[in-house]
């Protein structure tokens, strides 16, 4: 019930009722539901800025921003793996690849280098993950970095390996009659009774018999740089350039089979035994030359003869015997 109030009337000697003004008790009304809606507001506004109450869209990107986090902890974890197999990769590309292409190693230091000077992440920071968007960058570009240094390695050896191949084709790795058409080693590189004057000397080749005609082979790839009988004591010989300083020259011949300049592959037919020149009966007089220094044949047969024939080669090849030229 609405209180009534009273107040006392000194003519009347009376008490009176106080009848309320209407305009001031829509005031009244008016002024309450006023400060009921600021302090609503003041309270909402106090609320939405706490995390106790959180409107739909913050909500949803709370948790956008939880699966951003797991997602980057899953890239951390990716490249985590990544770099563990890139330095497995560095390892044996370093003591297998580069070791055995005789190149050499790249220093770790220079594999794993970050990147100096100006702040190249500032556009990332103040963020509230910027520590973890910025880790994950400055990764993600080391392992960039560390993969081109790789690939170009990569790209080093290949280079490499082809070479080495033109190498091991170029070098002289067979004998220059094959074992079936000899009839045997008469002699060997190193002092030796010359045919004609009986005084030891040097023997810079070694001498294969075999009778006249007996096909005579390119002992390594190359090209044929001479074919004549121009040289002082070999008649009619072929020289071949391998590359790689080495040169291979086959004296004493009977016929040509092929021409200066022309290109030759290990094993092709390149001419016949004969006794031309200073010799003493038919055989191939073969000599190998190493960067212009002429060194022992023995040493390039591992591409035609097995462990027995090479020992019994070697065996024959060191008697000091007199040579055929």
């Amino acid at each position: 019930m609405t209180k009534v109030k009273y107040y006392y009337d000194s003519e009347t000697l009376s008490y009176r009722r106080i009848e309320p003004k209407k305009g001031k008790k829509v005031v009244n009304i008016s002024l309450f539901v006023l400060a009921a809606f600021l302090f609503g507001g003041i309270c909402l506004l106090i609320l939405l800025n706490t995390n106790l109450v959180n409107t739909p869209k913050e909500l949803s990107q709370a948790r956008e921003l939880k699966n951003y986090e797991f997602q980057f902890e899953l890239l951390e974890n990716k490249m985590t793996q990544m770099e563990e197999v890139l330095a497995n990769i560095e390892d044996r590309d370093n003591n297998i690849y580069r070791l055995y292409f005789e190149a050499s190693p790249i220093p770790k230091e220079q594999r794993t280098a970050g990147f100096g000077g100006v702040n190249r992440y500032r556009n990332l920071e103040g963020f509230n993950n910027s520590d973890l968007i910025i880790d994950a960058t400055e990764k993600l570009e080391k392992l960039q970095k560390r993969l081109v240094i790789q690939s170009k390695s990569l790209d080093e050896i290949t280079s490499l390996a082809k070479e080495k191949e033109k190498l091991l084709a170029a070098i002289p790795a067979i004998q220059p009659v094959s074992n079936e058409d000899l009839t045997r080693m008469a002699s060997g590189y190193g002092w030796r009774s010359d045919p004609f004057t009986k005084v030891r000397k040097m023997h810079y080749g070694m001498d294969f018999t075999a009778p006249r005609g007996t096909p005579v082979y390119a002992t390594g790839d190359g090209v044929v740089t001479r074919a004549d009988n121009r040289s002082s004591g070999y008649g009619e010989h072929i020289r071949i350039d391998h590359g790689f300083g080495y040169m291979s020259l086959y004296g004493h011949l009977s016929k040509y089979k092929v021409r200066p300049g022309q290109k030759v592959k290990r094993g092709d037919l390149i001419g016949l035994v004969g006794s031309t020149g200073r010799s003493q009966a038919p055989h191939c007089h073969y000599e190998v030359w190493k960067d212009g220094n002429r060194i022992n044949p023995i040493n390039f047969y591992y591409g035609s003869l097995s462990a027995d024939e090479y020992e019994a080669l070697l065996h024959a090849a060191s008697q000091e015997n007199q040579s055929l030229d």
